[in-house]
């Protein structure tokens, strides 16, 4: 029974209790889209109530990671499913705890702010982003933030990251960038300052409706 609630899982071959990887991606990745869809409605509807939701389903599932365990987690359930037919790739267990702890406090914050007081202020639009930056850097690149102030923290080296980024090593050819691809970045960077230059007065027109050419607006003004 013990080991049921152990924080992590023993694989042959790692000195340390990991968790896979993919699946937390995944994981990251059903929270980040269903926070952004909460968040987007606050800012553009003035609506709070998704974004109550949400922060009452991020808070328990932290709480089950941590308190409870990573296998019990409702969201890593869901990520393991959707992962189930990739190759696992495993990583430290301890720093992704310290970093789901750090989730907890932010939740907690979130969740007294909003569900318990009521409230919004700067405080929480920078809770929001600060957690929307932790969740899309670990569900579109594999880098977690969190466990990156473990290794701050705790003055010790984190083991098995994604992507071996903590083993120091020679980067492969593959992985290097030159000059000419940096110039090709900028230089896409002056397209996009040039496309907005250029069309926005033109993008700023409302679409009309393909079959009948009537805008948005006469739409509603029939309804």
């Amino acid at each position: 029974m013990s080991n049921i609630f152990k924080f992590g899982e023993e694989v042959s071959g790692y000195n340390i209790r990991v968790l896979n990887e993919r699946e937390i991606r995944a994981g990251a990745g059903l929270l980040f889209a269903f926070m952004f869809v909460a968040i987007l409605s606050a800012i553009m509807q003035a609506s709070f109530t998704l974004l109550k939701y949400a922060v009452m389903i991020f808070l328990v599932d932290m709480l089950i990671r941590v308190l409870v365990s990573p296998k019990f987690s409702p969201v890593l359930i869901l990520g393991r499913f959707i992962v189930r037919n990739q190759v696992p790739e495993y990583v430290g267990a301890v720093q992704k705890k310290f970093a789901w702890v750090i989730g907890i406090s932010l939740g907690l914050t979130m969740f007294v702010l909003i569900n318990v007081l009521n409230t919004f202020s700067f405080i929480t639009g920078l809770i929001c982003l600060i957690c929307l930056i932790f969740l899309f850097f670990e569900s579109a690149f594999g880098i977690c933030l969190g466990c990156k102030f473990y290794s701050w923290i705790y003055k010790e080296k984190a083991q098995y990251c994604p992507g071996e980024v903590c083993e120091i090593k020679d980067r492969q050819e593959i992985q290097k960038t030159n000059l000419a691809q940096w110039v090709i970045v900028v230089a896409f960077i002056a397209y996009i300052v040039s496309i907005v230059y250029l069309f926005n007065d033109n993008f700023k027109i409302p679409p009309r409706e393909l079959f009948t050419g009537k805008s948005i607006e006469e739409m509603q003004q029939e309804q």
